[in-house]
């Protein structure tokens, strides 16, 4: 299974869904699940410490001349039976090698037996557009803003299910943004505020709250 995992625009709330989400498929998989982090602020969200090694950025800048195998090197352990795959750097070219690398990581990622989770970021752009693209479930994560709504429609990618972060007060509901985008809202994640302090002390993943533990079981 690989799940990737993005948004139109950011602060949308992509990490904290796509850390939320592999949490969920660890708990329930014997061999676990690996969180890739193509956006950099996983470590945080799971209150690691950042990286130092190389990452999928690396793998990917480093072109044919680094076997398919060394991602298995590059894993990270992380709470809850996660294992992560750090961003590093630097960030390779989005043209040429660098888009054939991604297409060869998104099909490396999906032979993984374990279940796969991808903060593909924002955009998406480069490798986070190919594993989007080739992804099992490709979510879209999204505020109800007008703003992230036009940004989704001209996405170079077209996601399979939408993840709704709903906020007080907005006028576009989950119709609106279905009509929209033409696909089918997956789950709705309301702000809320256990979430923020679980996120703000690095315990996420360690302290996940039930709201966005049940929300994020129905996209899986």
């Amino acid at each position: 299974m690989l799940v990737a995992c993005w948004s139109a625009k950011g602060g949308s709330g992509t990490t904290v869904v796509a850390v939320a989400l592999a949490t969920v498929l660890s708990r329930s998989s014997v061999g676990g699940a690996v969180l890739a982090d193509l956006a950099g602020d996983v470590p945080a969200v799971l209150g690691l410490p950042d990286p130092t090694g190389p990452g999928l950025l690396d793998w990917l800048a480093a072109g044919d001349d680094v076997p398919v195998d060394a991602l298995a090197r590059i894993e990270l352990p992380g709470p809850a039976g996660l294992r992560l795959l750090p961003r590093g750097g630097p960030a390779p070219q989005t043209s040429g090698s660098g888009d054939r690398r991604g297409d060869v990581l998104a099909a490396v990622l999906a032979a993984d037996p374990r279940p796969v989770v991808v903060d593909c970021g924002c955009g998406p752009v480069g490798a986070g557009l190919a594993v989007a693209a080739a992804a099992s479930s490709s979510l879209l994560v999204t505020r109800q803003c007008y703003l992230a709504l036009r940004r989704a429609i001209a996405a170079p990618v077209r996601p399979s299910g939408i993840v709704v972060v709903a906020e007080a007060g907005r006028v576009l509901d989950q119709r609106d943004i279905e009509d929209a985008l033409g696909v089918p809202v997956r789950a709705v994640v309301s702000a809320d505020p256990a979430v923020a302090r679980a996120v703000d002390a690095g315990l996420l993943s360690a302290r996940l709250p039930r709201s966005l533990e049940r929300a994020v079981r129905r996209a899986a």
